[in-house]
C-alpha cells in the first residue's frame, strides 16, 4: 500500500461517523461531512445545521406518497425527466455544499445534475408532504432554501386538511403561489406541462 493510499485509507477511518450521537449538534457540517456518517438515523443537512427527520412516517402519508409517485411516473414514462423518492440526497447551494435534504418526491429534468449519491444541484419540482412534527420546516426553512436555489416549483402537500400548494418561480426568482387545491379540483403544474392530478385520487386512502 502506497503513501497516498494509506492516508486516504487512514483519513477515511478517522472521519468515519457510525452513531449519530458522535456528532456536535452544535457544529456546521459539510456535503462531504455528510457522505462520511454510516448511521440508522436519516437526517438533513440545511445550511451546515443537522436536523434529525421525523421518525417513519404514517401510513396515510405513505399512501399519499404512492398516489402522487402514480400520477408523475405515468406522466414521465418514455420522457426524459426522472423521478425520485425519499430516502434521495439532494445536495443544494453551491460551493461548501452545506444543504442536503430528502425531498418526499422530485422531478430532474437535467441528467448532468445526477450521480450515484443523488441530485446535485436543484431538481426542477419538488413535493414535501406534511407530517405532524415537520410542518413548520417545511412551510418556512425550505420555502425559502427552495426558493433560493432555483427550485422551479413547489408543491406542499397536506394530508391533514387535504390540500395542496402550489409555488413556482416568478421571473424575478421568487415563489408565486396557487390558491389551495381542493376535492372537486385538479391539481395543475407549470414545469409538467400536461400533467394534472385529481385532488381526491391524490388523497385517496
Amino acid at each position: 500500500m502506497n503513501n497516498y493510499t494509506l492516508n486516504t485509507f487512514t483519513e477515511k477511518r478517522k472521519v468515519m461517523i457510525t452513531d449519530f450521537n458522535q456528532l456536535d449538534l452544535t457544529k456546521s457540517y459539510t456535503y462531504k461531512d455528510y457522505l462520511s456518517w454510516d448511521f440508522p438515523e436519516r437526517v438533513e443537512l440545511i445550511l451546515g445545521k443537522i436536523f434529525k427527520m421525523s421518525p417513519g412516517p404514517s401510513r396515510y402519508h405513505q399512501e399519499v406518497s404512492s398516489n402522487l409517485h402514480h400520477f408523475f411516473s405515468n406522466f414521465l414514462w418514455e420522457k426524459s425527466c426522472r423521478l425520485y423518492s425519499a430516502p434521495f440526497d439532494v445536495v443544494l447551494k453551491k460551493g461548501a455544499k452545506t444543504t442536503v435534504v430528502q425531498p418526499d418526491l422530485c422531478v430532474v429534468c437535467d441528467e448532468s445534475k445526477l450521480d450515484d449519491q443523488g441530485c446535485n444541484g436543484a431538481p426542477d419540482l419538488v413535493v414535501e408532504i406534511l407530517s405532524p412534527g415537520n410542518s413548520t420546516r417545511e412551510m418556512k426553512e425550505k420555502f425559502l432554501l427552495y426558493e433560493k436555489n432555483g427550485v422551479q416549483e413547489y408543491w406542499i402537500v397536506d394530508p391533514a386538511n387535504k390540500d395542496v400548494l402550489v409555488y413556482t418561480l416568478n421571473k424575478q426568482k421568487k415563489y408565486i403561489g396557487s390558491k389551495p387545491f381542493v376535492a372537486g379540483e385538479f391539481v395543475e403544474t407549470q414545469v409538467l406541462k400536461g400533467l394534472e392530478m385529481d385532488v381526491v385520487d391524490v388523497f385517496r386512502e
